[in-house]
């Protein structure tokens, strides 16, 4: 409600009303409207230098659309906008994964020396042909090793079983060479896998080094049959069925299988080693598609620390024999014909698989020349052996008779 006398004039457009004019308020009147103006004028100058997003009705081309100039220089934003979040994301999902792939590049198979990390179809190949020549070299092999099948259908050996004896001899012989190669083997696992950084880490190794360095004596056992075991709680003793130290009749093959229990002690109780373990797996199963998980991935990782030592110790021990023979010898109770799993193993060939997956020069070396291919030999003439000479290798001195023999 207005009051008589106080409106009218300038106010009768602004309000859409006509009231008569009256002189004796039309200075006031005239005061107050442009007081008004001038209020209009201020708030429409405090707008014109803000950015004002249009509204949807300008956008939409409504009766409140600003001029066609506003609207294409907003079209201009959004493109730009647009091609600004292209650019990020390619930055964020294009970039980060090249970098993972030169990172981890740099870190394949047993050894921390850097490898490549692709596993191709040539490497599986590869891996198949030295399963071949392994199990080949098994047969022809005099001291390879008797595969796991065929331990468990013969009949249990007594301790006092000349076998059984000559397989604890020599149990008892390598056991202490055997843990430094398992002690130097899971340092350079821990390495290879990043799992030696920290102080943290180094100490866990380190005491599972401890652990393996305590063990002293092989048990032989008869109702271990074609086992070996260990009891955590009494980590000093690796107790050995007598089918099993009889069936694994060289060094090598010895050596493989103590380094697989020496490493479930160094795992110990408390499962120290089983980060190790698990990153093994999980290369394994990139690289074979095989199910490897729970105790699978431990029985493998003390395998691959058994392959390692076994090859270590062929490198500090020259032989006249070729290295494919000797290093089959690490394998070759795994080459059943009855090739079963269970909840807990790889079966036997699938074990040999992953483990030529893990360290793809292992198998190389295994089917190098001097190998077992035998298409350029005849059965009615001597095999011709080929040898791995070393500084340690003596060599044989030309008497003055074989030299005069030469000559003539």
């Amino acid at each position: 409600m207005m009051r008589e006398g106080w409106s009218g004039g300038f106010a009768a457009p602004q309000c859409g009303k006509a009231v008569p004019f009256r002189p004796k308020a039309s200075l006031i009147t005239t005061r107050l409207c442009l007081a008004k103006r001038q209020q209009r004028r201020s708030l429409l100058n405090a707008f014109k230098g803000a950015t004002v997003r249009p509204s949807l009705t300008a956008l939409c081309g409504g009766t409140a659309a600003k001029p066609a100039r506003n609207r294409f220089s907003f079209g201009k934003q959004r493109v730009t906008y647009f091609l600004i979040a292209i650019l990020l994301s390619l930055h964020l999902f294009l970039i980060p994964p090249a970098y993972a792939q030169r990172s981890s590049a740099s870190r394949s198979g047993a050894h921390s020396t850097p490898v490549r990390e692709a596993f191709t179809p040539a490497d599986r190949a590869l891996v198949e042909r030295a399963i071949g020549v392994t199990c080949t070299e098994r047969v022809r092999d005099p001291l390879g090793s008797m595969p796991i099948d065929e331990m468990q259908a013969r009949p249990s050996l007594p301790v006092s079983n000349p076998d059984a004896l000559a397989g604890a001899r020599r149990a008892e012989r390598l056991l202490p060479i055997t843990k430094k190669l398992v002690a130097n083997a899971i340092v350079e696992l821990a390495t290879d896998y990043d799992l030696y950084t920290t102080a943290a880490a180094k100490s866990r190794v380190n005491a599972a080094s401890t652990r393996v360095e305590a063990v002293r004596r092989i048990k032989p056992d008869v109702d271990s049959r074609d086992n070996a075991s260990v009891l955590l709680r009494d980590p000093r003793v690796i107790d050995f069925g007598t089918i099993f130290l009889a069936g694994l009749r060289s060094d090598e093959g010895m050596v493989s299988v103590l380094a697989h229990e020496l490493t479930h002690i160094a795992s110990g109780q408390a499962d120290s080693l089983r980060p190790m373990f698990r990153a093994i797996a999980r290369r394994a199963t990139a690289r074979t598609g095989l199910r490897i998980q729970g105790q699978r991935a431990e029985e493998l990782g003390c395998d691959l620390v058994g392959v390692m030592a076994a090859r270590a110790y062929i490198k500090q021990t020259p032989s006249w024999e070729h290295l494919p023979r000797r290093l089959a010898r690490a394998f070759e109770h795994n080459c059943v014909d009855d090739d079963a799993a269970d909840e807990d193993h790889l079966s036997p060939r699938n074990t040999i698989r992953a483990l030529f997956a893990l360290d793809v020069s292992v198998a190389s070396e295994e089917v190098s020349d001097g190998g077992s291919d035998t298409s350029s030999w005849s059965p009615g003439l001597p095999r011709a052996r080929t040898i791995m000479l070393t500084a340690s290798t003596p060599v044989p001195k030309i008497t003055p008779n074989a030299r005069k023999l030469q000559q003539d």
